[in-house]
């Protein structure tokens, strides 16, 4: 044969291609379905293949669409499940030249202009074959538009028109279209049947290549049928005669698996040296950092599964020695680690792939993985609090905490003072002593003591602030005014070190604006409360205190010096917060329908 007259290359994916629903593997539960169809002849008027990429969508739609035309060798044959393929249908729609089969992409035809074609070609009957056929694929493609077109005719087609639709993507495909077809979900294919294909190609093919070769290309197709007949495709052609595990790793950008393992449990020892030692010598050996960390995270997850299913180290696509070594690790580790690994690596990659350099950001990375490995879980930690001594007492609360401060000698916020009776009421402030008027004296007082009486204590006058808003004001009576005295018109206060120098002025002036009538604020140099945020925080300051003196936090802030307590929560609050967020209970509704 010259080489004018040698057929070209077919690609094993397409040479491979199921032609009935006994080439199709893995999917046994619709083939079953639509072989039960067809024997009763309960032929749906619409399918819809559904699944990821490479399970046969497409080549189920085109099985179908042979089986419902395929008339036999003898030419008298009727719809089956077991097409000819001889016969001058089965042959046409295979090669894809039928004039009544018709596919359509949806990608690249999605308006309703191209539906439009379709409802108005359904009327007519095949040109030669028994049933008119449409297969459109990635169907959800197409606009919402084009979906209300096609509703009334796929509801009710012509009996010679059928429609068979392929998505990878079924929740974009509005519902009215999925109840109007009968829906399959195409798997995706199991590692052991997998690798009885890929091992069946091969040996057709006669070509050499390992078993470990072939369990990193089922790994890498993830279920996909199309992906792993391409990367053996793929592959025979790197191994250029014998293929194994080396040649797949290097054509995939992988390290080796044993490898993977060595690197990982260098991180989990700390080791920072060895690790990012090992992470050169793959980069250099052709290993994509990202992949690198792929398989860190990917080991990582099947370490955590076989510590709580056992049974998932029998992976087909494990080999034997990864297998024990992974059994392994899963008794050493504990899940919190496993988690927290998990976690920084999902964090990492992500730097990766937006870092200019991608093996420096994997260097950091590993860099933070030891690091973090060496720091001891809660558990331990907890243990060795316990052994440790307890700290000397140093008769203060310890940890940063502040002391809770002195009340005051007398007043305090609410308390009431006496008024001398008739005496005008004044804008002015005192300072050491002295005192200054303002606003030009003394000014009679605008509005009687009726009006007063409706802040009869020192919350009333905070609440007026808060509800006229002025949150500067606020916050500075909250933080900086210790209350020595209070009366209906007349407020004595001590500054506190941080209190601006003109608060009582604008106090003042903002109550006489906001009531109407002129009041006296006056500053003091002695007797005044605690402020109002000291009183709030008091309960909290106590608790915190109450905490510090625990032998465990004691060793706790021994241990971390630096360390603070932040917060405190109590079994009450707990309990409250977890009523709170608690769903409600649901009375019982009357039902009309129960027997009285």
């Amino acid at each position: 044969m010259t080489a004018a007259e040698k057929p070209a290359y077919q690609v094993l994916a397409r040479k491979y291609r199921p032609e009935t629903f006994a080439d199709l593997v893995g999917q046994d539960a619709m083939v079953r379905t639509l072989k039960n169809a067809f024997k009763a002849d309960r032929i749906a008027q619409a399918f819809i293949m559904t699944g990821i990429r490479g399970t046969g969508k497409t080549t189920t739609a085109r099985i179908i669409a042979k089986g419902m035309n395929c008339i036999g060798p003898d030419g008298n044959g009727g719809p089956t499940t077991e097409p000819c393929g001889v016969c001058e249908h089965c042959k046409a729609i295979m090669e894809g030249r039928h004039v009544d089969v018709l596919e359509m992409d949806a990608a690249s035809n999605t308006s309703v202009n191209d539906i439009r074609e379709i409802i108005d070609s359904v009327h007519y009957r095949a040109a030669s074959a028994r049933y008119k056929i449409y297969i459109i694929d990635e169907v959800h493609m197409l606009s919402t538009s084009a979906f209300n077109a096609l509703l009334k005719t796929l509801e009710e087609p012509p009996a010679h028109v059928k429609f068979i639709f392929a998505t990878t993507e079924i929740r974009k495909v509005p519902v009215t279209v999925l109840s109007r077809c009968q829906r399959f979900d195409l798997r995706r294919i199991e590692p052991e049947v997998m690798l009885g294909l890929l091992r069946k190609i091969a040996d057709r093919e006669e070509a050499q290549i390992t078993d470990e070769a072939l369990s990193l290309i089922t790994r890498a197709a993830e279920g996909s049928a199309r992906d792993a007949t391409s990367l053996l495709d793929q592959a025979i052609s790197h191994g250029a005669g014998e293929t194994g595990a080396e040649q797949v790793r290097a054509m995939l950008g992988l390290a080796d698996r044993g490898r993977v393992l060595d690197l990982f449990e260098m991180v989990m020892r700390g080791d920072t040296g060895a690790a990012l030692g090992e992470l050169s010598q793959q980069y250099a050996d052709g290993a994509d950092p990202m992949a690198v960390l792929r398989d860190l995270a990917e080991i990582t997850h099947w370490i955590s599964v076989v510590q709580i299913t056992p049974e998932a180290a029998e992976d087909p696509t494990i080999g034997p020695d990864e297998r024990l070594r992974g059994q392994d690790l899963a008794q050493r580790l504990p899940m919190r680690v496993l988690t927290r690994m998990w976690q920084m690596l999902l964090k990492a990659m992500e730097e990766v792939a937006s870092a200019p350099n991608a093996m420096m950001a994997a260097e950091m990375a590993v860099i933070r993985l030891t690091h973090v490995a060496e720091l001891p879980s809660p558990e331990e930690l907890l243990r060795r609090l316990q052994d440790s001594p307890p700290p000397p007492p140093s008769g203060g609360s310890g940890g940063g905490l502040p002391a809770p401060g002195p009340a005051g000698a007398r007043g305090g916020p609410g308390a009431h003072a006496p008024a001398p009776q008739g005496e005008p009421m004044t804008t002015s402030y005192r300072q050491d002593g002295g005192t200054v008027a303002a606003s030009g004296g003394a000014v009679q007082a605008l509005a009687t003591d009726q009006a007063l009486a409706r802040y009869p204590t020192f919350e009333h006058v905070v609440e007026l602030v808060r509800v006229n808003r002025d949150v500067k004001l606020l916050v500075e009576i909250e933080t900086t005014l210790r209350l020595a005295a209070y009366q209906p018109g007349r407020i004595e206060f001590v500054p506190t070190e941080r209190a601006p120098a003109d608060l009582a002025q604008r106090l003042g002036q903002k109550l006489q604006q906001w009531t109407g009538n002129r009041w006296a604020v006056t500053i003091v140099n002695e007797g005044g409360a605690e402020t109002i945020a000291e009183v709030r925080d008091a309960k909290v300051r106590a608790l915190k205190a109450q905490a510090a003196e625990h032998p465990m936090v004691q060793a706790v802030l021994a241990a971390f010096p630096k360390a603070s307590i932040h917060a405190v929560r109590t079994p009450e609050e707990i309990a409250a917060e977890a009523e709170a967020e608690a769903l409600p209970e649901v009375e019982d509704e009357w039902d009309p329908f129960e027997e009285e």
